[in-house]
């Protein structure tokens, strides 16, 4: 079945390109192209298109105008292009919040070695995003715009819960394709939150890794930590080195615990959430209780920096069996080896679930090699983990 796409983008060459790379695939056909947001949410409209590649900056409306309004009429999975500066990066991850499935830098020679490797990244993050339906997001306040301040340490992101509550309704009231886009006037219901038991078991560390939908994912999980955490959290996010360190600023203005972009010699600190810088491999070195973060290049032909499997195979050597990792949504089976390191020495290794991901493939790796002890929705991971460790 052919993905039909709708390419957005003031520049005329840009959406020329962009069209070219998307029709080589013969599972992709771009449909139509528009010029702003508003000539965007005309077209989807109109067209009825199943994936939207959009610019963050264009004239008449922007980027992420256009994805709150398609998020809240049409939903439908968009692939954002931005510039990697740390403006640029800023407002993707403000489109990301309102709605936006993934993004890619708008230089290609940014998103891979050769013209070759680009042409084939971007056909695989249309065709996996586009296997996901969104629910559409009903919002009781308006999203942030890119000018405003982050907000306090005890105030949620107000349009990831939201999304994760329409998620949760999508859920309960499956449908098709078709239907999933229509205006829903009911309000969205929680699905009941289960009652987890902790294990028992003890641990030094938590660990998380993430692709494609994981800046959602992660701002879900952290938010919802307490500030006492007693524990240092590893983060490991697909993601270039400027949107890290924007990422972790923002993640550090919402969350109750302190996140910070990690730097090469960092002692890890309790309550303290650690991003790994993008372009580059986050390994630890030391033992528990005095652990230091160790920030290398690492290996050009690896295919992520940085990588979950090099972090989580790093721990596995330094903390054995005291680790707490979890694998959230993403393109791909990244994480996959290194859980099975952390297996073998007798670490504890959850997923995220299916219906919960944007795109399930590194959780679905973890789960179906037998590596991962729980299958859990994004929306109930950070109760489950203060369960686990006794903090309910």
């Amino acid at each position: 079945m052919t993905v039909k796409v709708l390419v957005v983008d003031d520049s005329s060459f840009f959406r020329r390109r962009v069209s070219d790379i998307i029709n080589q695939s013969p599972s992709l056909e771009v449909i139509g192209t528009a010029n702003n947001g508003v000539e965007a949410i005309e077209m989807v409209n109109k067209l009825r298109p199943d994936v939207v590649t959009m610019d963050v900056e264009m004239p008449v409306m922007d980027g992420i105008t256009a994805v709150k309004k398609i998020m809240e009429t049409n939903p439908l999975p968009i692939l954002m292009f931005s510039s990697l500066t740390h403006q640029g990066a800023s407002a993707t991850l403000d489109a990301l919040e309102a709605g936006a499935a993934d993004f890619l830098p708008k230089k290609f020679e940014d998103i891979a070695r050769n013209k070759d490797d680009a042409i084939a990244l971007l056909q695989q993050r249309i065709k996996a995003i586009a296997s996901r339906r969104p629910a559409r997001v009903v919002r009781t306040s308006p999203v942030r715009d890119v000018s405003t301040p982050s907000r306090s340490l005890n105030t949620p992101p107000l349009s990831a819960l939201q999304k994760l509550k329409s998620s949760n309704a999508a859920r309960i009231n499956s449908s098709s394709t078709n239907s999933s886009r229509t205006e829903n006037t009911e309000p969205a219901q929680a699905i009941p939150q289960k009652r987890f038991v902790a294990s028992g078991k003890t641990y030094d560390i938590l660990a998380i890794g993430t692709s494609t939908g994981g800046p959602v994912a992660l701002q879900t999980v952290l938010t919802a930590l307490p500030a006492n955490f007693k524990m240092p959290i590893l983060l490991i996010q697909h993601m270039p080195g400027t949107f890290t360190k924007a990422f972790a600023e923002r993640l550090n203005g919402i969350c109750k615990i302190n996140v910070k972009e990690a730097s090469d010699g960092d002692m890890l600190q309790p309550g303290c959430a650690y991003l790994a810088p993008g372009g580059k491999q986050m390994l630890i070195d030391g033992r528990s209780g005095r652990s230091k973060i160790r920030i290398h290049e690492g290996n050009e032909k690896l295919n992520y920096k940085p990588s979950v499997d090099i972090t989580f195979a790093s721990l596995s050597k330094q903390y054995g069996n005291k680790v707490l990792a979890i694998v959230l949504t993403g393109m791909g089976a990244d994480g996959r080896d290194g859980a099975r390191m952390l297996k073998e020495k007798g670490s504890v290794i959850w997923a995220q679930d299916e219906a919960s991901c944007v795109v399930y493939g590194m959780p679905q790796a973890v789960a179906k090699a037998g590596i991962a002890t729980e299958s859990l929705p994004l929306d109930q991971v950070a109760k489950r983990i203060k369960v686990e460790l006794r903090y309910e």
